[in-house]
């Protein structure tokens, strides 16, 4: 018995220092520095060639970053978003190639750990989903929108993006009551370290977006 204890909690121990090594501050200080990056563009760059351009720059960095961690979800996760946002800039079908490599990126992150970063494959792949046309231009399908937002919500219930985005498709839904429900949700969530800009460009976008749905109510 006591061998066994033994054995037990030595296996433990490498268990700990397993997870110990496999820390990466580098990896970690390079993702919130692109996560900051894409903040100062989304919310910060003037529309146009500007935030087009910039969005090119960023895609490039988040691209090589993946490149340098493939079996990490956190990289493709912000190589997808990113994609996501420079199509959302760039509009019209030029953008569908973006989306489209956005989804791929978003898709191998699930295969690899779908609980990553709070979920938020699933949250920016339901908003792929939502504002992509649907066929035959493109790959856009409100019901799977529905799907992937629900489930970026389990495990994210407290989040500002999930909330946001599932209240945002709710709106064009019609949904409008809904809406502000998830609008409240979204607007009561914690700040998240070094991701305060991102916090601020989101929360005004919260509160643009109520004035929209109660505008509908009234």
């Amino acid at each position: 018995m006591k061998n066994r204890q033994f054995l037990y909690a030595a296996l433990m121990l490498l268990s700990v220092a397993g997870r110990a090594a496999a820390a990466d501050p580098a990896f970690d200080a390079e993702l919130l520095s692109i996560q900051q990056a894409w903040a100062k563009v989304n919310y910060e760059t003037p529309a146009g060639d500007a935030r087009e351009k910039a969005f090119d720059a960023l895609e490039k960095r988040a691209e090589g970053f993946v490149k340098q961690h493939p079996d990490r979800a956190e990289a493709l996760i912000w190589e997808g978003i990113i994609e996501s946002s420079y199509a959302g800039a760039k509009g019209g079908l030029g953008a569908l190639g973006l989306a489209k490599e956005a989804r791929g990126n978003l898709e191998a992150a699930l295969r690899i750990d779908p609980k990553s970063l709070d979920g938020s494959a699933y949250t920016s792949l339901g908003t792929l989903y939502y504002k992509v046309p649907g066929f035959p231009l493109g790959f856009g399908d409100h019901d799977k929108a529905r799907q992937m937002l629900g489930k970026a919500l389990e495990l994210n219930p407290n989040g500002i993006d999930p909330n946001y985005f599932y209240a945002e498709f709710l709106f064009e839904q019609g949904e409008y009551a809904k809406a502000l429900q998830y609008l409240d949700r979204a607007a009561k969530a914690p700040p998240r370290p070094g991701r305060e800009l991102a916090d601020k460009g989101r929360r005004g976008e919260i509160a643009t977006l109520a004035s929209r749905v109660k505008a509908k109510m009234s």
